[in-house]
C-alpha cells in the first residue's frame, strides 16, 4: 500500500512526441487536462509545483489523473489560438488514446481551451473554462506584451515591474511597483526554458484573439468561472461570452479579481460539483 500511494504522488515529468512538455500526477482511472496561462507555459518547479500540486489535490482524490502540459516549442510566429488548440487536440489523440475526461482551461490556456471545445469537440469529455472569456480587455493585453516583451529580451527586473501592475494599480503606486519589481522578477523567469520567441508568439495570438464567431459551435457543456472584478476578462465579457456558448453554466466570484479566482480552492470544487452533474 505504501509503494501504491508513493507512486501515486509521485511526480510525471517529461516530453511527449510532439516537443510538449508535461508535469503530471496520480493513477486515477480518469484523466484531466490542464491549460495553463500565459503568455509563456513552463512545466512548473520548486514552490510552484508545490502550489499546483495542492491545487489539484481534490481532482486527484476523486479519481482523477492529473496532466499539465505545456504548449508547443519554437511555435511559428504566425500561430494562433486555433493552432495551439490543434496541438492540444493532436496530443490528445496520440497520448491519450483520443479523448481525455475533463479539459479544465485557465486564463491564457481557457482562451486556447474555447477553441479546442469548438473545432475539437470530440476530444474530451467535459470542459471547465476559468478565468477567461471571448475577448481579453486592452489593459490585459498591453499589460501581458509589455512583460512578454520584457522576459523575451532578458530583462526580468522590467517584466516585474509590470507584473505588480496586476496587483498594485494607479500612479501612486508607481514608487513600490519599482521597488518590488526586481524582487519579483527573477521568480517569473525562473525555471522558465521555453524559447524566448515562444512568449512573442503567444502575446501576439492573445492580441489577435477573439473566439465570438466559433462560441456557438460548441456542442457540449461548458462551465465557466469568472471574477466579478477580474481586469483582465470583464465580468460583462464573460456574460456575453456565456451566452454565445449554446450549453454553459456561469459562475461568477463577486468581487474577486483574475488571481485570486485563478488560487482560490473554490475552483475544484465547482469544477468537480459540474463534472457531477453533467
Amino acid at each position: 500500500m505504501a509503494r501504491t500511494e508513493a507512486a501515486a504522488r509521485a511526480a510525471r515529468v517529461g516530453t511527449f512526441r510532439n516537443g510538449m512538455e508535461y508535469l503530471g500526477w496520480g493513477e486515477g482511472p480518469k484523466t484531466l487536462l490542464f491549460l495553463q496561462g500565459g503568455p509563456g507555459s513552463a512545466v512548473p518547479r520548486g514552490l510552484m509545483r508545490r502550489l499546483y500540486r495542492r491545487q489539484f489535490e481534490p481532482y486527484l482524490a476523486a479519481g482523477f489523473a492529473v496532466w499539465i502540459v505545456t504548449r508547443r516549442r519554437n511555435m511559428p510566429p504566425a500561430h494562433t489560438m486555433s493552432d495551439m488548440a490543434d496541438d492540444y487536440a493532436r496530443v490528445i489523440e496520440e497520448e491519450f488514446g483520443g479523448r481525455v475526461d475533463l479539459v479544465v482551461a485557465e486564463s491564457f490556456g481557457g482562451m486556447v481551451g474555447q477553441y479546442l471545445a469548438a473545432l475539437h469537440p470530440d476530444s474530451f469529455g467535459r470542459i471547465a473554462l476559468i478565468i477567461t472569456a471571448a475577448e481579453l480587455s486592452d489593459w490585459g493585453k498591453d499589460i501581458d506584451s509589455r512583460m512578454a516583451e520584457a522576459l523575451a529580451s532578458g530583462d526580468p527586473r522590467r517584466a516585474g515591474t509590470v507584473f505588480t501592475e496586476y496587483l498594485l494599480t494607479g500612479r501612486h503606486t508607481r514608487w513600490l511597483r519599482r521597488l518590488l519589481g526586481p524582487l519579483i522578477g527573477g521568480g517569473l523567469s525562473a525555471g522558465s526554458d521555453y524559447p524566448p520567441e515562444d512568449l512573442l508568439t503567444e502575446a501576439r495570438a492573445e492580441r489577435l484573439f477573439n473566439s465570438r464567431a466559433v462560441l456557438p459551435l460548441i456542442q457540449g457543456p461548458v462551465l465557466l468561472i469568472c471574477g466579478g472584478s477580474d481586469r483582465f476578462f470583464p465580468a460583462d465579457v464573460a456574460v456575453e461570452t456565456a451566452g454565445l456558448i449554446p450549453d454553459c453554466t456561469l459562475v461568477t466570484y463577486k468581487g474577486q479579481g483574475h488571481l485570486r479566482v485563478g488560487s482560490s480552492n473554490r475552483v475544484a470544487r465547482d469544477v468537480l460539483a459540474f463534472v457531477n452533474r453533467s
